[in-house]
């Protein structure tokens, strides 16, 4: 390092006052700029900083070393210093300038200093090449080192270079202009970037995935959230669109990037996540763009395809997957929903509800109108009867029904199966004149001349309410976005939800019975849908689940179904029915979604082959069938089905003649279709391409001539370039200096002609042109497919059917299953059931189930009152009394040695002990509710089931709601009712109801001691032991937790006069301490009760004796059995 001199005013002066012009060739080389001139006072300071010569610089330059606002527009270069003649790097430093001013305040810098200077300066230019290839990370303030501002050199993004693949940038520094001096830091955007901008203004709520030359891109907010729901790496930058100056240091946005392959993949899960996203793709190609008007703009993009959970059609993967961990898998529907205001407020608020949901997956449709209460019981029936992955809500929902579908759908695993999107329009005053405008508008050229069954579907869909028609009127607009509104043109598949042809069994029930999840972990294994459901496609197992949530009501209907489950059963081991298992069980393909996407126009080219291949194969295999005769079953539900497979063998040939098999399975559009079906623009460009090679094929003599060659040359391609012209590097004097070289070895070079480059040219836009032509052929074919769109789908539906009618005689041929009798309706409300079993318990449980036998009939006995202690089987037994009728009325076998019923309109159900706390309702709150609601909507042929009831509130108030409850619905409501109970005295209420219309009945047990003493379960009311109730007094306080419970599960007459709840708890684990104490108190308070009713016994006997001494005629009859019943009761 150099010294420092001793007198500042005769400092060294600055190196560059030696520098001296210095000639080249009798030329005069440029002058380095002065050292005044800003830019080499730029570049003395930055070196002087570099080479830390401290002890002699002044204070005012230390001041103005930091300052480097005009970096930018200094000297790229490295200033290279002329060196003197007949000096040495010794001397160098000490030789002096007399011209040099004494005011100078540079200190003296050696030439190896400048040298090392000019060394930092180029390792400073490569670092900054080398961050750019990684993003520039140190763009951001926090990771800028001894106060250097960020290097104003880095320029932001290209879009452009990235359009074309090329996203490495060039070395060369950016040549010093004078706009420069603005920098990159103006946020100036690349003209792809506002082009991004100008589609994400747009679609604020969608997360776009844009095409950028080889790759997908994220931008902005859609990277990190990309990042976090793929896993893949979010480069950092700009997250917010709207320029906000905590982001004004960055001048990038942040990005993530996938691959083009791996696109369908990361956005489905996307979607599955509860996402919204959109695709962004390049709708011009190098070759259009090339030769159009656009050669110097950015690339054309537009949004072409967006996606919701309800919406996603594209690929043939699924996302309603069944997962064991989380609920039950979403039915894949849309359901848009609206409600008004009815009437009432508080506890009788009602409203006017309105739903449509629609799945576009397989182009079903159900649409409802009802009032419903301020429970909204009769929304949460039908939420999880659709079980919709996204809901469209229509003007503002009052807090009670925007509550209940918060939480349904609002946790990540909710009783839907995922999480559940939800998307909010308004709703104007005139909603519901617009609604029928836009309606009749958007049908009035569906019409077909002449065709009165398409005018009678026309005239049922403009005659829906008024709440279903706006919802019509939103899923429309909706589901435009997406390019599925064809989906309503589809009117044949408008179902109303609440038609009478089907039972409706309401939300509670579901979960109650287990029926499509089970209410441990919330997954289908353990539910009924688990135990019966042994289709084999996809779209069988769909129309399975309808099935089961939705037995008939039709006697007619139902006694076809179970006709047609016993021929399968009985002739499951012949030809007939093997070839429609086989037949089945070669289907792979989910046929219903393969249809809709051809009918949407989103089927790829081979999805297309193997969905009309296989048809073709369906239709093949039942060829000779012209009749229902000709099936060979008797059944009419079975023939029907396989009549109607056939006929679609000469539509779907018609559609294969047109197919090119072969290019079909390998996605190749060019030869797509067969050469005498190919439309007359493909042919064309064909043509123009086959041209266009046979004039490169004639130019290779032209290149021969040129080169000095008898041979016509030889084309050759290489790295993915043809038509290259290989030349030996010493033959290279004769190339032309026209011909563009492309590549090369060191023996030698390849060329392209001028005339190659023009009509290589010329091919690709012949190519791009019959790209297009093919599109648009495909496009065609699709749309004349789905004309004939009816009966293909017809005929998957019966494929389903008879998917169904198998999986139900699966079910049949296991072991103790028998066919139900359904009785007339005009027979009294019955159910007899002889050895039945539990439906689902008989396949979780490793030593089976233990077969009941019971009966319910009109007018007795109309209830069982059921007793018995905690754990033996109460809650099962009822459950599978109502899932048996279920099941016998879907055409399923029954596990029993028989069953007899008349057909049941519901099942209602009221178990179990839960609150509500985001409606602000507590456990009992909603026992009391849920009953309000049977009592409401029972009819005499429903089937009841009360468990426990009155068990949330004090014994007195509970028994007496009980008593209350069960009295009205024996005698008012008059339906088949299961009653379990702890309230032992509601026996007396069973026997005051008279005629037998409640049947006490108990589940058996035995009471053992472990000094020895056994006893067992009662068989009956008055059973003579009174130890059975109470114990012995002079026994030890802690006798009862002595005792040892063995359950018989089996059903029997009588009652059970204790509850043996000290046993669970010993059983849960309580301590010993706890248990001793909880017995003691257990008999103290018995023994006080038995000694107030036998005070009350006496009292009422003295009473009896007297009046009948008395001249007022006796005692009355009403005192007599009252004295029974206590005399019973001790």
């Amino acid at each position: 390092m150099a010294g420092s001199s001793k007198t500042p005013a005769k400092k060294q002066p600055s190196i560059s006052s030696f520098f001296k012009p210095r000639t080249i060739n009798g030329l005069t080389q440029q002058e380095q700029p002065s050292p005044s001139s800003p830019v080499a006072a730029n570049a003395t300071t930055k070196s002087t900083k570099d080479v830390r010569a401290a002890p002699n610089i002044s204070p005012e330059l230390s001041r103005k070393r930091p300052l480097r606002e005009n970096s930018g527009n200094g000297n790229e270069a490295p200033v290279q210093p002329a060196k003197r003649a007949k000096s040495t790097a010794r001397t160098e430093q000490y030789a002096f300038d007399p011209t040099r001013s004494s005011n100078d305040n540079d200190a003296p810098v050696s030439d190896d200093e400048q040298a090392d200077a000019a060394a930092i300066r180029k390792k400073e230019e490569l670092h900054k090449k080398f961050v750019k290839k990684l993003g520039h990370p140190d763009s951001m303030a926090h990771i800028r080192r001894r106060g250097h501002q960020a290097d104003s050199e880095t320029p932001v993004i290209d879009g452009e270079d990235a359009d074309a693949g090329e996203e490495d940038e060039e070395d060369e520094p950016v040549a010093t202009t004078k706009a420069k001096k603005k920098g990159t830091k103006t946020g100036k955007l690349t003209p792809m970037e506002v082009q991004f901008l100008d589609i994400k203004r747009k679609h604020m709520d969608t997360i776009l995935i844009v095409e950028v030359g080889y790759k997908f891109k994220f931008f902005g907010e859609d990277a990190r959230i990309a990042a976090k729901e793929l896993s893949i790496m979010c480069i950092p930058g700009k997250f917010r669109y709207d320029e906000h100056p905590s982001e004004a240091h960055l001048d990038r946005f942040a990005s993530a990037s996938i691959p083009v392959h791996r696109l369908p993949v990361h956005a489905k899960r996307l979607v599955a996540a509860g996402h919204k996203v959109g695709v962004v793709r390049q709708v011009e190609t190098a070759a259009l763009k090339k030769a159009g008007d656009n050669k110097s703009g950015p690339f054309v993009r537009k949004l072409t395809n967006v996606y919701t959970k309800g919406t996603y059609i594209d690929e043939n993967g699924e996302l309603d997957q069944a997962n064991d961990k989380a609920g039950a898998p979403a039915g894949g529907y849309l359901l848009c929903i609206t409600e008004s205001a009815a009437k009432g407020s508080g506890t009788d608020e009602k409203v006017d509800v309105g739903i449509i949901a629609v799945q576009p997956a397989t182009g079903d449709i159900i649409y409802d109108s009802f009032e419903d209460s301020f429970m909204r019981r009769e929304i949460e029936t039908r939420l999880l009867h659709i079980s919709p992955c996204e809901f469209l809500i229509v003007g503002d929902l009052t807090k009670a029904t925007d509550k209940l579908v918060q939480h349904l759908s609002g946790s990540s695993t909710n009783v839907f199966g995922d999480r559940t999107r939800m998307e909010r329009v308004p709703k104007s005053k005139t909603m519901a004149a617009e609604a029928y405008s836009h309606v009749t508008q958007f049908y009035s050229g569906k019409i077909k001349d002449n065709d009165e069954h398409s005018a009678a579907l026309l005239d049922k869909v403009l005659n829906l309410p008024e709440p279903v028609s706006i919802c019509l009127s939103a899923m429309i607009n909706h589901l435009t976005e997406y390019g599925l509104e064809h989906v309503f043109d589809l009117t044949k598949y408008f179902q109303s939800f609440s038609t009478r042809q089907h039972m409706l069994i309401n939300g509670t029930t579901l979960e109650s019975l287990e029926v499509y999840r089970n209410a441990t972990d919330y997954s289908e294994k353990g539910s009924l849908l688990w135990a019966l459901d042994k289709t084999q496609t996809r779209f069988g197992q769909r129309q399975f689940r309808k099935w089961i949530g939705r037995p008939l009501l039709d006697k007619q209907r139902l006694e076809e179904r179970v006709s047609a489950v016993e021929e399968l059963l009985e002739n499951q081991s012949t030809i007939k029915v093997e070839k429609i298992v086989g037949m089945l069980n070669s289907i792979r393909a989910d046929l219903e979604r393969s249809l809709i996407r051809i009918y949407y126009g989103k089927c790829t080219r081979p999805e297309l082959l193997s969905t009309l291949q296989t048809l073709q194969k369906i239709a093949i295999a039942f060829a000779r069938v012209k009749s229902p005769e000709d099936t060979g079953f008797k059944s009419l539900l079975i023939s029907e089905a396989i009549c109607s497979l056939p006929s679609i063998g000469k539509i779907v040939n018609s559609y294969l003649d047109k197919i090119n098999g072969e290019a079909a399975r390998k996605d190749d559009k060019y030869t797509f279709f067969r050469d005498d079906q190919e439309t007359d623009d493909i042919t064309d460009q064909k043509l123009g391409i086959a041209a266009v090679e046979q004039d490169l094929d004639a130019h290779r003599k032209d290149a021969a001539e040129k080169l000095s060659k008898e041979k016509p040359v030889t084309y050759v391609t290489v790295s993915g370039i043809d038509y290259l012209i290989e030349v030996l590097n010493t033959d290279l004097k004769r190339v032309p200096a026209s011909w563009a070289k492309i590549s090369g070895t060191k023996k030698l070079s390849r060329f392209h002609t001028p005339e190659v480059m023009r009509l290589i040219t010329e091919r690709d836009q012949h190519r791009e042109a019959l790209a297009a032509a093919c599109d648009a052929a495909f496009a065609a074919l699709l749309q004349s497919i789905a004309a004939d769109y009816q009966p293909l789908r017809d005929a998957v539906a019966s494929l389903a059917t008879l998917d169904c009618l198998l999986s139900l005689a699966q079910v049949a041929a296991l072991p103790g299953y028998s066919k139900p009798t359904f009785l007339p309706s005009t027979t009294p409300p019955t159910i007899t059931i002889a050895q039945g079993r539990h439906p689902i318990a008989e396949h979780t449980l490793p030593n089976g189930y233990i077969p009941f036998t019971t009966s319910l009939n009109s007018p007795a006995p109309l209830a069982h009152l059921i007793t018995g202690p905690n754990m033996g089987g109460k809650s099962s037994y009822v459950r599978a009394v109502a899932l048996l009728v279920l099941l016998a009325q879907i055409g399923s076998f029954v596990p029993a040695e028989s069953m007899t019923l008349t057909l049941a309109d519901a099942i209602f159900t009221r178990m179990g002990a839960r609150d509500n706390l985001f409606a602000g309702e507590s456990t009992f709150m909603v026992e009391v509710s849920e009953t309000a609601a049977i009592l409401r909507s029972a009819t005499p042929r429903s089937l009841v089931v009360l468990d426990e009831l009155g068990r949330g509130t004090s014994t007195h108030d509970g028994a007496a709601i009980a008593h209350a409850v069960l009295d009205h619905v024996v005698r008012e409501t008059k339906c088949l009712t299961l009653f379990i109970t702890h309230y032992q005295n509601l026996a007396r209420v069973a026997q005051g109801l008279g005629e037998d219309r409640v049947r006490c009945v108990h589940m058996r047990f035995t009471a053992q001691r472990r000094a020895g003493k056994h006893k067992e379960g009662f068989k009956a009311v008055n059973h003579d032991d009174d130890a059975e109730v109470g114990g012995d007094d002079n026994e030890d306080d802690d006798g009862q937790n002595q005792e040892e419970i063995t359950f018989l599960y089996e059903v029997a007459d009588g009652v059970a006069h204790r509850s043996y709840g000290l046993n669970v708890a010993r059983l849960a684990r309580i301590p010993r301490k706890v248990l001793d104490v909880a017995a003691h108190k257990s008999r103290e308070m018995e023994a006080e009760i038995k000694a107030r009713r036998l005070q009350g016994a006496a009292r009422l006997l003295d009473d009896v004796l007297m009046g009948g001494d008395s001249d007022s005629g006796g005692a009355g009859p009403d005192q007599l059995d009252h004295l029974v019943s206590s005399i019973e009761q001790l």
